[in-house]
């Protein structure tokens, strides 16, 4: 009974490590790398499940709906880039406009508040199709581990690219990048419309692992995925790329098994936010209180 338990715990965690660690990695991408805080991604979310959730339901392949969903991320978020280069918003004010208006958005595209797909073809109904069984959570979990794989080794390419050093390079210093003789705004709108396309992606695949897309899934990813970043850069203390890349996993990995567990345990959903909230709290201030501890010099928080 305890092991059935422990199994369905994991299995939860797991899948849900891999498929929301899409997520991370595009809040890592804009707060780590492009020190870029963009709130956009609680409404790209939502834009890559219901354009997959449409298309599918329309008859159209899961595959070619999930590259659409990715699409419809990457342009939601190149919008928010623009939005900061060209008309000089803050980034805080852009993501949040964004994030408003991908709500209207998100209703639009489906037309009512919740998509259902339980008579349609999934991405793993047609994998499960391949080989001649039926969909259940061990295919669900190898199907997200082969998808993390290619977005893994993608990523660790493009961000070793030309584009990629410079990408990661303007956040640092964007002055010195600009120096060099490469445009910040296009790195930044490069950024941003990657982060929110990963971002999309999570939302294509919960969305066909669930059945249904609503116009609410994706309130609190932001704060998910920033969740999962700390964690994740405490546990491995990143320093490549496949590292960060991977503290984004096992950073998602942990902040589910969590809740996961938190919930088998019989708290709240309601309360869910507030431990969200602690365990950030409790995770940056630990590096200040050993600073604080080894009497070295702390700079004023950052106001902006």
């Amino acid at each position: 009974m305890l092991s059935s338990i422990v199994v369905g715990i994991l299995n939860t965690s797991i899948s849900e490590g891999l498929v929301f660690g899409f997520v991370t990695i595009g809040v890592f991408l804009t707060f780590r790398v492009l020190a870029f805080p963009d709130l956009t991604v609680d409404g790209s979310f939502v834009v890559g499940g219901s354009i997959a959730a449409v298309m599918i339901v329309a008859g159209c392949n899961p595959f070619l709906a999930t590259i659409a969903a990715f699409i419809g991320g990457l342009i939601a978020g190149s919008i928010t880039g623009l939005l900061n280069t060209k008309l000089r918003l803050s980034a805080l004010l852009a993501g949040i406009l964004m994030m408003v208006g991908l709500y209207s958005v998100n209703l639009l595209i489906m037309g009512r508040p919740n998509t259902p797909m339980l008579r349609s073809i999934t991405i793993f109904d047609s994998i499960a199709g391949w080989f001649g069984t039926t969909r259940s959570m061990i295919l669900v979990i190898i199907a997200f581990v082969v998808i993390a794989f290619i977005v893994f080794i993608i990523l660790n390419w493009f961000l070793r690219t030309e584009t990629g050093l410079a990408l990661r390079a303007s956040g640092d210093n964007e002055r010195m990048v600009r120096g060099l003789g490469s445009d910040t705004d296009k790195n930044v709108i490069i950024g941003c419309a990657l982060s929110n396309g990963l971002v999309a992606l999570s939302g294509a695949l919960v969305a066909q692992n669930q059945q249904f897309c609503d116009v609410n899934m994706g309130i609190g990813m932001i704060v998910m995925g920033l969740a999962a970043v700390i964690i994740g850069e405490a546990v491995i203390r990143p320093r490549g790329i496949m590292s960060i890349l991977g503290a984004c996993f096992a950073g998602t990995f942990l902040y589910r098994l969590f809740i996961t567990v938190a919930l088998r345990l019989g708290l709240a959903p309601g309360n869910l936010k507030l431990i969200t909230a602690l365990l950030i709290i409790i995770a940056l201030a630990i590096p200040y209180i050993q600073k604080k501890l080894r009497h070295e010099w702390m700079p004023p928080a950052a106001r902006m």
